[in-house]
């Protein structure tokens, strides 16, 4: 009984040690200041399932667009409501809203 308290008292104190070091931020302190690959192909997969079982399209639509097309649509206009979480090993980590990422062409 003992061990599970200081587990749970473990956890709560890491969290809250760790939000209040990196989530807090006004500017990219993990990772690059830009989009990776591998956060935009699981965003844009993530989306385009989303719109394929009926979701809210949050563009204007084109003809014969496909699902994966309308998902980059909507991520290069910057219209997805979406925070991208970076973590470190250490388990500190930092929420950086999708807007701050994405470049303007």
């Amino acid at each position: 009984m003992a061990w599970a308290v200081w587990v749970a008292w473990a956890v709560c104190h890491q969290w809250a040690r760790s939000s209040k070091e990196t989530s807090s931020s006004s500017k990219i302190e993990i990772g690059p200041p830009k989009l990776t690959r591998f956060e935009k192909a699981r965003i844009v997969g993530a989306r385009a399932l989303q719109v394929a079982m009926g979701a809210p399209i949050l563009v204007e639509p084109k003809a014969h667009d496909s699902p994966i097309d309308i998902a980059l649509r909507e991520l290069e206009e910057k219209s997805l409501p979406l925070t991208i979480r970076r973590k470190l090993p250490d388990g500190t980590f930092q929420d950086i809203p999708l807007k701050w990422l994405v470049k303007e062409k």
